[in-house]
């Protein structure tokens, strides 16, 4: 990116977090505790960081697999395996798998990753990264926008677990970090 696109880019990243910290401490839909929520001073986020936004192609595949995945509550959740993205990284070439709820009506391309920061300075169980569907497959993957399950603030909830396939060998320091540091 050009210097003029990291400032657009850096302001409406910030722009995102500030809406989120609103929306995690404030809204009726968060999934923090009540009692929670009036001592809530934002969440925890990697610095931005451009480096970790790819321009990549959605390798679709001609007969999508349904995947069960595992949660954090011991239940399953059925997903279609609807192509991957492969991007370089620390020198490395990554594939990560994305997915389409098959339980759902919602379109949206679901990421659901571990990487080398898992457990340590982010969430143990996953990281996120929702895409919105592209008709000529041709996406901005950022995971600046990574964020946590909501299982990650509360117990009440029921989030996916991503397969082994997109368990990356690479720390993805970018994005949400862990809530309870």
């Amino acid at each position: 990116m050009n210097p003029e696109d990291v400032e657009t880019w850096t302001r409406a990243l910030a722009r995102f977090r500030s809406e989120k910290d609103a929306f995690i401490g404030t809204s009726r839909g968060s999934p923090l505790p009540q009692e929670e929520r009036a001592g809530f001073a934002g969440l925890r986020y990697f610095d931005p960081d451009p480096s970790f936004r790819f321009e990549a192609q959605l390798h679709r595949y001609s007969n999508p697999a349904s995947v069960m995945m595992a949660t954090s509550k011991g239940t399953r959740q059925l997903f279609n395996r609807v192509g991957y993205f492969e991007f370089a990284l620390e020198g490395k070439q990554v594939r990560v798998q994305a997915y389409q709820s098959a339980e759902r009506d919602e379109p949206a391309i679901f990421i659901p990753f571990r990487d080398g920061t898992s457990g340590k300075e982010s969430y143990g169980a996953a990281r996120y990264l929702d895409l919105q569907v592209e008709h000529d497959d041709n996406y901005a993957v950022d995971f600046n926008y990574a964020y946590n399950p909501y299982c990650a603030y509360s117990e009440d909830y029921v989030c996916p677990l991503p397969p082994q396939e997109n368990w990356l060998a690479v720390s993805i320091r970018a994005g949400e970090k862990k809530y309870h540091g």
